[in-house]
């Protein structure tokens, strides 16, 4: 004749078994939804392996480079900008720093190139962008599924102190 604890001992085991039973079926079907791709998942975006702006003492240059189709339709389309999982868009501003700390536009020239890790070189022409008092500038690029781009900006601003330059790379994946 079992003891009062040993039909307890019994009682507990088949229940621990079966609250682990339950928690390996539901772990089990966690993995199993995230094995499956999702219609609308959205594109992967570039990953920064970099800082995205460099101060030149009273000027400051800020960039940032982006897949095309990240973009809304009507930003691409105010911009005349194709949207693609193939192109990548530069954006680069120039702001002095004022007395108060403020950051100021300033006007000027930019040229950029970019390559990829195998060295070919990737056209890419720069235009000026004014909204109200805010200058930049936009370029794009093409790329070939996944790649990682290494971008060489010039900058000049207007009120002049000279070219400064800045390299950054970004990795982007095609889908």
């Amino acid at each position: 004749m079992p003891t009062p604890d040993t039909g307890n001992q019994s009682f507990f085991s088949s229940h621990r078994r079966c609250r682990v039973s339950v928690l390996l079926a539901a772990a089990g079907l966690l993995l199993v939804a995230g094995c499956g791709a999702s219609i609308d998942q959205q594109p992967q975006t570039a990953r920064p392996t970099e800082d995205t702006q460099k101060d030149f003492d009273d000027l400051e240059v800020h960039y940032n480079a982006i897949r095309t189709d990240q973009l809304t339709p009507e930003v691409a389309r105010a911009y005349g900008i194709e949207r693609s999982a193939n192109r990548v868009l530069l954006n680069v501003a120039m702001l002095t720093k004022t007395a108060g700390g403020a950051a100021r536009p300033v006007d000027g020239s930019v040229s950029a190139s970019a390559h990829n890790l195998n060295g070919q070189l990737k056209s890419l022409t720069m235009r000026r962008v004014q909204e109200g008092p805010a200058v930049y500038f936009i370029g794009e690029v093409g790329i070939s599924g996944d790649e990682i781009l290494v971008f060489n900006i010039d900058v000049e601003p207007v009120a002049g102190g000279g070219r400064r330059s800045v390299q950054f790379k970004r990795e982007f994946f095609g889908d």
